[in-house]
């Protein structure tokens, strides 16, 4: 495990082993590292804490084993995401998942995801089925069908460990299975904190239909496309939107876009794609506000939604820490150290526990 994890943070810092041993201090040699990472020979406790700071690496995450691997990851928003920041994505959510794994068996929480294997398919036959299955995943959990104020907290509730944190440019989001050496897998979906509230819930949907959907089953349905649909079905049922608008016009006024958008808590071009796609307007009305209007509004949002923001943050971990030192299974010190914040910040969270 110990030679896994040393490789992975060497790779995320995007070094050759020549390249790691020249900045050691204490001094090691390549053919040192190269036995480190083969599982043929430990380094010192010197060497290894020097190991940590070089490559900027928790000694939690080399030497922690509650994580066995990262399965399933696939970088599906740019293909061509680099070796480098594929390690540095990857180290960060094993990283993340340590501690979280590491505070659910504290506290005896098995947060599991099960609900998965009753709900998830390998095909579907056309455009409605997967409006379909995005509706009746909604009537599970008791949803109904109006806005949802937050997907972290949903996914969280239902098992899945939601990992936000800065994530390479390159990469916004993906889904993995957490494997666990023996234990239930679990299942985990990474966000990048660099995009706005608009993509991030986007993204969250977006990586909750690929748990659902693995795949289409049909040559004619893309696989990407399949899940962009279930995510706008998700966020956005299409009977409850042509209540709000009527079943069919020729156009729509820019107003009326943008507070749609802030009522589902999606972008406008989310918004307008999914007009289209339950016949509130005809496609080609869809391609001529890209083309007119609409046409700068991939890449610049046209009146970013403020409110969401305050409950799109996972929060599950940081609430299973605290509950921790409340209860007296972890000190303060360690509480800090979970959760990369400051003592200060742990003693604030306490204190206001205590007096609550």
């Amino acid at each position: 495990m110990f030679g896994q994890r040393l490789r992975l943070a060497r790779k995320r810092a995007g070094l050759s082993m020549r390249s790691l041993a020249e900045m050691m201090n204490p001094k090691i040699t390549a053919q040192a590292i190269s036995k480190y990472e083969k599982g043929k020979m430990l380094p010192s406790s010197t060497v290894l804490v020097a190991l940590g700071k070089t490559l900027n690496v928790s000694l939690d995450f080399l030497m922690s084993a509650q994580v066995e691997a990262l399965d399933g990851v696939e970088f599906r928003k740019h293909s061509g995401v680099s070796a480098r920041d594929r390690a540095k994505a990857e180290a960060i959510v094993i990283d993340n998942l340590e501690r979280y794994l590491e505070i659910e068996h504290i506290l005896d929480e098995r947060g599991t995801a099960d609900w998965v294997k009753n709900q998830s398919c390998d095909s579907v036959a056309d455009e409605a089925q997967i409006d379909t299955r995005a509706y009746a995943l909604r009537d599970a959990w008791g949803l109904g069908m109006g806005p949802i104020s937050s997907l972290c907290e949903l996914l969280e509730n239902k098992g899945i460990k939601v990992v936000e944190d800065d994530f390479p440019k390159t990469i916004n989001g993906f889904t993995c299975n957490v494997l666990r050496g023996g234990k239930p897998v679990a299942l985990a979906i990474a966000v990048s904190n660099q995009i706005n509230v608009e993509r991030k819930r986007f993204t969250l949907a977006h990586e909750l239909a690929h748990i659902i959907i693995r795949s289409t089953g049909n040559p004619s349905i893309n696989l990407e496309a399949a899940v962009n649909r279930f995510a706008g079905a998700f966020l956005i049922p299409g009977h409850r939107l042509k209540e709000e608008i009527g079943n069919y016009s020729h156009q729509i006024s820019y107003y009326e876009i943008i507070r749609l958008k802030r009522k589902y808590g999606v972008s406008a071009v989310a918004m307008l794609v999914r007009l289209g796609q339950v016949g509130v307007l005809p496609q080609s009305s869809i391609k001529h506000s890209f083309a007119t209007f609409a046409r700068s509004w991939r890449t610049s949002e046209p009146e970013p939604i403020s409110g969401f923001e305050a409950f799109e943050k996972p929060r599950r971990f940081e609430s299973l820490v605290v509950r921790a030192v409340g209860e007296e299974l972890i000190s303060p010190v360690r509480a800090a150290v979970l959760l990369n914040q400051s003592l200060d910040y742990v003693e604030q969270q306490i204190k206001g526990l205590k007096s609550s």
